[in-house]
């Protein structure tokens, strides 16, 4: 899970043939950055691709005080076709992961050890943490 600057927020290891909804739970769950009360701010938004669409998806989400969008196949496309100004949002956590594949040790798991792996990709988050926050905040 990344912000809409791309910052990795959450993290966690499944298996290569697991789908990505069974581990919306866990990812939610492990946010690393406290969150601002529904009371304070404003609500919360979580944009996610096709395989979020299912009800038990949707619920998870909203119990955890996310507005929940979740685009088809092809929608963004045809928004920005419509209109021009729109920014798709999609792309941000597909840049994140391309980021993450330039850490060539990450890119083919060799570690035996999930621990290990899991180690080396909170580093690699912490380095593009670290990298977006100078570009942000310069």
């Amino acid at each position: 899970m990344v912000d809409g600057n791309g910052i990795p927020l959450s993290l966690v290891v499944g298996g290569a043939q697991r789908h990505d909804v069974k581990l919306l739970e866990p990812t939610l769950d492990g946010i690393v950055v406290d969150r601002p009360s529904e009371e304070e701010g404003p609500k919360q938004h979580l944009c996610g691709d096709k395989g979020y669409s299912g009800q038990p998806a949707q619920e998870s989400i909203q119990e955890r005080g996310y507005i929940p969008h979740v685009r088809q196949r092809g929608e963004e496309t045809e928004e920005k076709k419509r209109n021009p100004r729109y920014r798709a949002r999609r792309w941000v956590v597909e840049r994140t992961n391309s980021w993450l594949n330039r850490f060539r040790k990450l890119l083919v798991r060799y570690e035996k050890t999930t621990a290990s792996y899991e180690g080396l990709l909170e580093l690699a988050c912490a380095l593009i943490t670290f990298r977006q926050v100078i570009i942000i905040y310069g």
